[in-house]
């Protein structure tokens, strides 16, 4: 029981080195200061962005570097990554030292890699800790990274709210701070047994709790996340936030009082293994074992297990009759289908798929898209009359990306009563941006900023926690490191086009203007400043969502036969 108790503190600990380590998504607070600082234009303020991202693309570094060092000692080298390529910008921003643009864009990539190599710890510790629930514990930690921004927020308003240049010293010493706060329970991992059904539900009812305190500190940092109107309120209010993070320690005592909770809450919910529909080992077996006896039943038609050559995805050959042409829609649905989930594809195997291509483009021109509008928060709202808002802006991008993350664990908590596939939530996760990006075009008022923000978030942010799920489910669980790895390319890859594109039209009107210059670089006013860009991006979005739509229309007869599969064995 103790070892049981000790596995939810650690949950906790992931909880706090995700909530205070997504310190990327604060880069908008203080960039148009970094910009005036170096005196660079806005195409080179956004290679620093794209710097940031691009260390994902190094992600692989952290898996290596587990293989030759403990967890807590990369968790370190990840702290002083961070603390290296934040601290020496701050010295930089607040001209105590002098260094060329070059440094400043490694000490970006730097601190981009901290980051990434954060995410992989909490993903081995949620991994290691719940392997009955680990989709459940990694979409609820990594959830918690899109509230980073609002935190930060919160703490800078309540130290000094005029400093912009005050985040990057926050990035450089809190994510050090909470590391060695939460070393004590990674130290102190329980071995732990394989858990009964009860164990799983029990688990499983835990894990609603903890999202309904969730949404409870989402929805308090989106009230009260830029609150900016004295020093002692800001702190009150800091505070209040910290105290929300730390309440779900009680958990262990939760655990002690399991069967309290079983008799007078569990009975109220169907909660049946995990809830996940995130391919489990065991399901998948009996699937692809049903989906053989039913090729072997077509008699001496031999099917292939992984792909049905123009075929359902139930592994049944649709025949084409001779001569007869097929549409072209017809055509890109049924050629080439996922005959079941799970399915291992290697690297090779991988990239020759038409799935994942869809899928690339989905993520590419959705999630990825949110990410750079993020990153241009500041000039956005600067060029539109509403600089002293950015810190609203952050809060509000920041909470609603923090509750897209949280809904899309929302589908396997229904699953019971409404099934829908993964891939057709993600279409309706799409849906948001391009209506967000054409309102943003047609309007430059405060209100059509706001809910912009918000419908970007809120998309990006869905797509973000349920793109593991949907690889892992496509491509194999056992290949999702790689597989999504190579996936997640598409972000410094979008962060550089789409950067560079807004800066070009910024820097255009800028120069055409001439509005005012600082130094060597050049700030641009008006609604022409971003107008071409977001029409660019909103039509660039509708590409995303057509491309998941039929990455919809060609997976969704997988994920029916797979769930009726899993059901008929349930019941």
């Amino acid at each position: 029981m103790a070892g049981q108790s000790r596995k939810w503190m650690i949950l906790v600990a992931t909880i706090w080195i995700q909530a205070f380590t997504g310190t990327n998504f604060d880069f908008s607070a203080y960039s148009s200061t970094m910009k005036s600082v170096l005196g660079i234009s806005q195409v080179q303020l956004n290679y620093l962005a794209v710097a940031s991202d691009m260390g994902k693309v190094l992600g692989w570094s952290s898996g290596l570097a587990l293989m030759y060092f403990p967890l807590s000692v990369v968790l370190f080298m990840a702290a002083f990554m961070g603390f290296i390529g934040y601290g020496l910008q701050w010295l930089v921003i607040r001209q105590i030292i002098t260094l060329p643009y070059f440094l400043v864009f490694l000490l970006c990539l730097l601190a981009g890699c901290s980051i990434c190599w954060f995410n992989t710890v909490c993903f081995v510790l949620c991994i290691k800790n719940f392997p009955s629930s680990q989709p459940l514990a990694i979409s609820l930690t990594v959830s918690f990274n899109g509230v980073s921004a609002a935190l930060y927020t919160l703490a800078a308003n309540a130290i000094n709210s005029s400093s912009t240049s005050l985040y990057l010293i926050l990035n450089a010493v809190i994510p050090l701070f909470t590391s060695f706060v939460a070393l004590v329970p990674i130290l102190r991992q329980p071995s732990l047994d394989p858990l009964p059904p009860e164990g799983v539900r029990r688990d499983s009812l835990i894990f609603l709790l903890l999202n309904i305190l969730a949404v409870l500190t989402g929805i308090y940092l989106l009230l009260f996340g830029s609150s900016t109107s004295d020093s002692l309120a800001a702190r009150l209010l800091f505070g209040g936030a910290i105290f929300l993070l730390i309440f779900p320690l009680c958990i262990p005592g939760i655990v002690y009082a399991r069967a309290w909770f079983h008799h007078t809450i569990n009975s109220s919910f169907r909660l049946d293994g995990s809830g996940f529909i995130l391919v489990d080992v065991d399901d998948l077996e009996l699937h692809k074992e049903l989906i053989t006896r039913e090729a072997s039943s077509q008699g001496n038609r031999v099917i292939d297990p992984l792909l049905s050559r123009n075929g359902t995805a139930n592994g049944i050959s649709r025949s084409n009759k001779s001569g007869q042409s097929e549409g072209c829609c017809e055509t890109m649905i049924g050629k080439d289908q996922l005959a079941m989930l799970g399915e291992e594809h290697s690297a090779r195997v991988l990239v020759r798929r038409m799935d994942f291509w869809l899928y690339y483009v989905a993520y590419f021109c959705g999630g990825t898209i949110g990410l750079v509008y993020s990153n241009n928060l500041g000039q956005i709202a600067q060029s539109l009359g509403h600089g002293s808002g950015v810190s609203t802006l952050l809060t509000l991008y920041s909470s609603f990306s923090f509750f897209g993350r949280l809904l899309s664990a929302a589908p396997d908590y229904i699953r019971a009563k409404f099934y829908f596939a993964r891939t057709g939530w993600l279409t309706i996760a799409l849906l948001p941006t391009p209506i967000a990006f054409f309102l943003l075009a047609a309007s430059g008022r405060a209100a059509a900023l706001h809910a912009g923000t918000a419908l970007i978030g809120l998309s990006s942010g869905f797509i973000f926690a349920a793109a593991v799920s949907i690889t892992s489910e496509l491509f194999g669980p056992n290949s999702v490191s790689v597989n999504h790895n190579i996936l997640i390319t598409n972000i410094p890859v979008g962060s550089l086009v789409y950067g560079v594109l807004a800066a070009i039209v910024y820097d255009s009107n800028a120069n055409s203007s001439l509005n005012d210059f600082t130094s060597d670089s050049v700030v641009c006013m008006g609604r022409s400043c971003y107008f071409l860009t977001f029409v660019w991006w909103g039509c660039i979005s509708v590409l995303g969502l057509v491309s998941s739509l039929i990455l919809f229309l060609r997976t969704r007869h997988a994920y029916d036969h797979f769930e009726h599969h899993r059901t008929t064995q349930l019941y």
